[in-house]
């Protein structure tokens, strides 16, 4: 395999995982409150440390799952807003494969992921304590976004290398260069 295309492929494991890691975040959130539910019962089984080491997370686990319980039963409609994030993940994961296919034409996908990522962080500071959100829990989104980006820069890099050797020729292989004598 030449080195282009052991690039290629790398790119697209990358993209790959990327993708997929999308994929189910979107799908986790349309089950919403049986997720939160089924958290909560193991969360507090007898086998969790959690109601002992972090009661923290667990008074949080307990008050999501009363409100989306709450909304659920009273007010359906709210839930509606998290089908469309969830639409919102598959949607932007299916443009991940715009990259997947010619990675040098549409790295723009990429940086536009990249931008996304980094929006991450001031919209959990900002919308995170108007929301009434713990700061802990702030952190963990903003985390998505860390790591998100982590990936996209790998492929990004990877990418800008793919573009350089597709502006030069790849050299004739040795037995071509004698053939062509």
């Amino acid at each position: 395999m030449s080195e282009r295309g052991a690039l290629q492929r790398r790119i697209r494991v990358w993209l790959a995982v990327f993708i997929v890691c999308l994929v189910l975040s979107g799908l986790t959130a349309f089950p919403l409150v049986h997720e939160l539910r089924w958290a909560e019962e193991l969360l507090s089984s007898s086998a969790s440390p959690v109601p002992e080491h972090v009661p923290a997370l667990m008074e949080w686990i307990t008050r999501v799952r009363t409100g989306l319980d709450t909304a659920d039963a009273e007010y359906p409609f709210v839930l509606y807003g998290t089908d469309w994030l969830a639409f919102a993940h598959l949607v932007i994961a299916v443009a991940f494969y715009g990259p997947y296919r010619d990675p040098v034409r549409n790295i723009w996908v990429i940086e536009f992921g990249m931008i996304a990522c980094a929006g991450i962080i001031p919209l959990a500071l900002i919308c995170g304590p108007i929301r009434d959100i713990p700061f802990w829990w702030s952190v963990i989104d903003m985390s998505f976004g860390v790591v998100g980006v982590i990936p996209l820069l790998i492929v990004h890099r990877k990418i800008k290398r793919l573009e350089a050797m597709e502006r030069t020729p790849d050299p004739a292989p040795a037995h071509e260069a004698a053939a062509a004598v």
